[in-house]
């Protein structure tokens, strides 16, 4: 991710959170903790404006794979923080067609903040977290697991149990889930 603050470039990568290149020249920046040159460039195909790590040999070409946003775009984390969840499981649904390896797809990670919303008890935003988690890893049993816990904590106890059985079904093994399904299903 890159921005600006005070009219200076930063960049999070790694989670490293401001990185202050340096500036090389006009428009081209050093990164020490990524060993690179990045520079801002007009694509001449499409005269959009990229991001792009500069070549360390002449004969390399340049790769035009990070196109620069404009001022009214956000990314996805940007519409998570804003509780804009329909934008932000839609920007990361389009990251995972494009590159499903992107870190910013992380499965814990997402389960981590999920955790701390719900710590805080914010529900709502816990249970949409949760829920983009669900849409990234439908074969991940954590995630049903997590998005169960939620909803008890929420109080939507009917509805946890639902969850817990689908987690129940990816990993027979889940002990959380097995215990709360068999507690209900013995008041029953």
């Amino acid at each position: 991710e890159v921005y600006f603050d005070n009219q200076k470039l930063f960049l999070k990568w790694r989670g490293a959170s401001s990185i202050e290149p340096l500036s090389v020249g006009e428009e081209t920046f050093f990164v020490k903790e990524m060993n690179e040159k990045i520079q801002f460039l007009t694509n001449p195909e499409n005269q959009i404006t990229y991001i792009v790590l500069v070549t360390k040999n002449k004969n390399d070409t340049l790769q035009y794979n990070f196109r620069k946003l404009k001022q009214s775009q956000k990314i996805p984390s940007e519409y998570l923080k804003d509780n804009n969840f329909e934008k932000a499981l839609a920007g990361y649904l389009k990251i995972k067609k494009i590159d499903s390896l992107d870190s910013s797809l992380n499965e814990n990670n997402f389960n981590s903040l999920g955790y701390k919303e719900l710590r805080d008890k914010n529900y709502k935003q816990a249970l949409n977290i949760f829920k983009i988690n669900m849409e990234l890893y439908p074969a991940s049993s954590n995630v049903y697991d997590s998005y169960a816990d939620a909803l008890k904590v929420s109080g939507d106890t009917l509805e946890a149990i639902k969850y817990y059985k689908k987690s129940l079904a990816i990993d027979s093994g889940n002990r959380n889930a097995k215990r709360f399904v068999e507690k209900y299903d013995k008041k029953e």
